[in-house]
């Protein structure tokens, strides 16, 4: 007897970009090619280890962190150069952080939960700052971890920051601003795209 396949239906972000946001956003615009409209390609969440980079322990907590937020396994880095100020040799032994690089449905159901459930549980919350690199990339720092609802208190009580990298293609700063505000980003209401 053959086994009945169940259809996973597509995250929530995804399914209202492909069917709702691309039009609207090739639109606004006034792009004449839908493969010219900005598209989310993949979320790297990154976490250095700091001066605590040589105990082991702390780098156990930070890893199982992303780990349980992200859904994904997170790979070590190693240094790519020396700084002499940090004590830092290029490769040297222990790892100086993880990263995770999200794509597919897990990127969209991340974002969903961060901008939906975290983001709005930071005290004090004003929206996010305007932080786009040249090639319309966003960058979000997060102060601590404590945030995110997947954590347990006991998992919240050595905290770090998180760093959160947006990768869009087809985006200059005003077209990756547009496309996540349509996906809810929290912008601060104030000034300008830097």
């Amino acid at each position: 007897m053959a086994e009945k396949k169940t259809v996973v239906p597509a995250p929530r972000l995804k399914a209202l970009y492909q069917e709702k946001y691309l039009k609207e956003l090739q639109a606004e615009l006034d792009l004449k090619n839908v493969h010219q409209v900005p598209a989310l390609e993949k979320i790297i969440v990154s976490v250095g280890t700091g001066k605590k980079k040589d105990d082991k322990r702390h780098f156990e907590i930070v890893k199982n962190t992303v780990e349980k937020i992200t859904g994904q396994a997170p790979v070590a880095r190693q240094a790519k150069k020396s700084i002499a100020g940090f004590s830092i040799r290029k490769g040297m032994g222990a790892p100086i952080g993880v990263s995770v690089t999200l794509r597919g449905s897990r990127m969209y159901e991340f974002m969903d939960r961060l901008i939906n459930v975290a983001l709005p549980r930071v005290r004090d919350f004003h929206g996010v700052g305007l932080k786009f690199d040249k090639g319309g990339n966003y960058n979000l720092g997060i102060i601590e971890q404590s945030i995110f609802p997947e954590l347990t208190f006991e998992e919240t009580q050595i905290l770090h920051g998180l760093q959160v990298t947006f990768v869009i293609k087809n985006g200059n700063k005003e077209a990756s601003k547009a496309l996540l505000e349509k996906f809810g980003m929290p912008f601060e209401k104030k000034g300008g795209v830097r």
